[in-house]
């Protein structure tokens, strides 16, 4: 028997230990090939969201490429540390350094070989079902399948570098222990774990200071790096230091501590955390990384859809040109009723004012809209507002949605003679639609045009359609229309601009509802698509790092449990203690990488008036403990059955 046979051999003969590592990897060759083969598609640069689409897949076909680098790394260290017994086998019969490190060179060679067949070939099968997946989830018109070489040559390339370049960087890192060492592998008894009381006060430091500045009202890309920086480093301490120094501090509670099968497996989690601080360190940042970024897209696909709901207007008609008001009216007004739509039109006249520097706050300058309270009145229903009566001069009702609240002092608008008191305020979401300053103004008719003399207004039209109170699909009326409406609009401002004395950018603007509701739709579902795939990534993979850490551990473990099953343990009580601490590792990760995503999205998306942070993120975790129950079901029955083949 040769060298390279032995190798194979070798590999062949240990299915139970290179099984997980290797679905794990040809699963991400998989992936990588088919974003590869959606990127080198012929017809993808000349879809309506190509450039972006194409864009997105590049960076997270970079982003799978990255991970798999650490992946192989964990998981080739993993294997070689349950295989010290092996080398010391090997070197008692003659077996020089160079050869181990040849033998674990060709064994990396030939899973990854494998992996890379088996992910292309994987790849090729399912490439047409996930051609017309992407497309549907990113609605673009179907691509067709072709064969792709570029995809293939460019997936075999990257990943033959890859766990070529892994066997050897792992090579320069095996430990040169002598035989004894080897030999006894993971027999050796262990040490308590121990915690630093420093560092893990330190580790609580880190992560009261990524709070805190995330707290803070302003963000910025450094805030945002002390904020990572700190946030992660707490996270190692916390599961190196912290949660050990806890352990610690519950089993000194006998009462509860030593009850049933409650000290054995306590005392484990001890070492088991001690053991595993780094790998669940790298569970928790790839976990709250995935549900970070899926709960932010999920957050503002779900905050599209409310504002859209918000909005009751499918058109606003802001006129900057008056001699074009009727002609483009008539135009907007044709469309629907050629499609037998009923609508119905208002108009406001308002005024867009700004409101100068606080003396107070200097940064709280912010623009602000004046409207008739007639005008209003006649939305009222609409807005949910009750009508407004008896304004006397001067005075206001300050209307606002999400935006800071003005001070009830007098205040004072460039350009005008006049101050104003808010008397009344209302907050409403359907502002939205009627509004784009910073506040809404109500004030009395006669008040409204002394102002005007001051100030210039102009008039608004808005369009209600009953029957469009959904979030509109692609083939229906309010799409359609609104997409022919907003290309209309868009020639016509390329047409007249220019036009208006003073005011070169000016001309009459139509925001269409549905346009609004589609752009942000579009974006999101690119990233949505994606992050879906990374997402499942994240999650095999972190469900595989487990699983290889159970297995290095599980031979130390079954002559833990065989020699307490000779003293007394049984089947049942081994069951419940082997269960509880594997529980612990898997789902331990998922409520702190959920408590992490809470804090960064809260303050980001409160940045960007993005609610719904609390739904988007509660749904992803739940996605995550769902996926890893399952896996945590099939982990806990192959390790609990080895286990019990060992119990006397």
């Amino acid at each position: 028997m040769n060298f390279p046979k032995f190798a194979f051999n070798n590999v062949s003969r240990n299915g139970r230990a290179y099984m997980a590592y290797l679905l794990s990897s040809a699963f991400m060759v998989m992936i990588f090939f088919t974003f590869a083969v959606f990127i080198y598609h012929p017809e993808i640069r000349q879809a309506p969201m190509g450039a972006l689409t194409l864009i997105s897949m590049q960076v997270a076909a970079y982003v799978v490429f990255i991970f798999a680098i650490f992946f192989v790394l964990y998981s080739i260290s993993a294997f070689l540390k349950s295989r010290n017994k092996e080398f010391g086998i090997l070197m008692i019969l003659g077996a020089k350094a160079g050869q181990i490190n040849g033998l674990i060179f060709l064994e990396n060679m030939f899973i990854g070989t494998v992996s890379i067949i088996t992910g292309i070939a994987s790849g090729l099968l399912f490439s047409k079902l996930f051609l017309l997946f992407s497309t549907k989830m990113i609605d673009i018109n179907e691509l067709a399948f072709y064969w792709p070489v570029k995809a293939i040559v460019l997936t075999a390339g990257c990943f033959i570098a890859l766990f070529m370049m892994i066997s050897l960087f792992t090579l320069l890192f095996i430990r040169k222990n002598r035989v004894l060492e080897l030999l006894q592998g993971s027999s050796r008894p262990k040490r308590e774990p121990k915690a630093s009381i420093w560092l893990s006060v330190l580790g609580a430091i880190l992560l009261t200071i990524s709070f805190v500045v995330l707290g803070k009202d302003t963000l910025s890309p450094k805030t945002l790096m002390i904020a990572a920086f700190s946030g992660i480093s707490g996270t190692y301490f916390f599961y190196s230091q912290l949660s050990v120094l806890i352990i610690r501090l519950l089993k000194r509670n006998r009462k509860r501590v030593w009850r049933g099968t409650n000290l054995l497996w306590i005392s484990e989690i001890g070492y088991k955390l001690k053991d595993n601080a780094r790998m669940l360190f790298l569970v928790t940042v790839v976990t709250s990384i995935a549900c970070i970024s899926a709960g932010f897209v999920l957050a503002i696909d779900q905050d599209n859809k409310q504002q859209f709901m918000n909005n009751k207007f499918a058109f606003t008609y802001d006129v900057f040109q008056p001699k074009h008001i009727g002609a483009e009216l008539a135009t907007i007004e044709q469309s629907m009723q050629e499609a037998g739509i009923a609508f119905e039109r208002y108009r406001i006249d308002s005024i867009l004012a700004h409101r100068p520097n606080a003396v107070d706050d200097p940064s709280k300058s912010s623009d602000v809209e004046l409207v008739r309270s007639s005008q209003i009145n006649k939305l009222a229903t609409l807005l949910n507002i009750a009508p407004l009566r008896h304004l006397s001069k001067h005075t206001a009702v300050a209307v606002y949605g999400d935006s800071n609240r003005l001070p009830r002092q007098p205040l004072k608008l460039e350009g005008a003679d006049s101050s104003i008191t808010i008397v009344q305020e209302i907050s409403i979401r359907q502002i939205v639609g009627v509004s784009d300053a910073g506040a809404m103004l109500i004030v009395d008719d006669a008040f409204f045009t002394k102002l005007s003399a001051d100030l210039q207004s102009r008039p608004k039209y808005f369009y209600h359609v009953p029957a469009w109170t959904q979030p509109p699909s692609r083939q229906d009326e309010q799409s359609k229309i609104g997409t022919e409406l907003y290309a209309w609009n868009q020639k016509q401002i390329f047409e007249t601009r220019g036009s208006v004395a003073g005011c070169p950018n000016c001309a009459n603007f139509l925001t269409v509802r549905s346009s609004q509701y589609w752009s942000t739709k579009d974006t999101t579902s690119v990233f949505s698509f994606i992050g879906v795939f990374i997402a499942l990534i994240f999650s095999i993979s972190t469900a595989s790092f487990l699983y290889f850490k159970l297995y290095t551990e599980l031979s130390a473990d079954s002559r833990m449990y065989r020699a307490l099953s000779k003293i007394g343990l049984s089947s049942r009580e081994m069951n419940a203690a082997a269960t509880k601490q594997i529980a612990f590792i898997f789902f331990i990760p998922i409520p702190i990488s959920t408590i992490q995503t809470l804090v960064v999205l809260k303050p980001v998306l409160g940045h960007m008036k993005v609610s719904y942070v609390n739904t988007a993120t509660f749904t992803v975790a739940l996605a995550f403990l769902a996926a890893q129950t399952v896996y945590f079901v099939i982990a806990r029955s192959r390790y609990v059955k080895a286990l019990q083949k060992m119990m006397v």
